[in-house]
């Protein structure tokens, strides 16, 4: 006798975010045609892949409406708003954040990678000291403006 096998049900991204919303999560849309999910005081912003499963853009710490993301500036590490406000990143706060971050993903049966596994990543960083170096010529230190 056969068995066949029931093909695994795929929800769209409109269906994981009610799943989202039964699971105390705060969904509301967002600029640019994403899609704000919040939890307490920690957020990230998702948008549709083509595939039409949520993909996860950023996230980070509400400030105000904001969503601040983890930013390195070198020395320590931040929540910058696209506003430019930002605040110092504690311990509390990244721990929160891996949390929330590992939740959401298994939430919406998202690839949980090794790297991100061991604690807070971020993706933006602020290093350089040497302003005006990406526009151009950078103004040399003898010149006058």
């Amino acid at each position: 006798m056969f068995f066949k096998r029931e093909k695994e049900r795929v929800l769209g991204f409109s269906e994981q975010m009610d799943q989202l919303k039964s699971a105390g999560y705060a969904v509301e849309p967002s600029s640019g045609g994403l899609t704000r999910v919040a939890n307490g005081n920690l957020a990230a912003l998702l948008e549709e892949s083509a595939s039409g499963t949520p993909a996860i853009v950023d996230s980070g710490l509400l400030i105000g409406q904001e969503v601040a993301v983890l930013t390195d500036i070198g020395f320590q590490k931040i929540f910058l708003a696209p506003s430019g406000k930002r605040t110092p990143a504690l311990a509390d706060h990244l721990t929160a954040l891996h949390a929330f971050r590992e939740d959401l993903g298994e939430a919406l049966g998202l690839t949980s990678l090794y790297n991100e596994g061991l604690g807070t990543t971020n993706e933006k960083h602020l290093y350089d000291r040497v302003e005006d170096r990406d526009a151009g010529v950078p103004r040399r230190p003898w010149e006058r403006n």
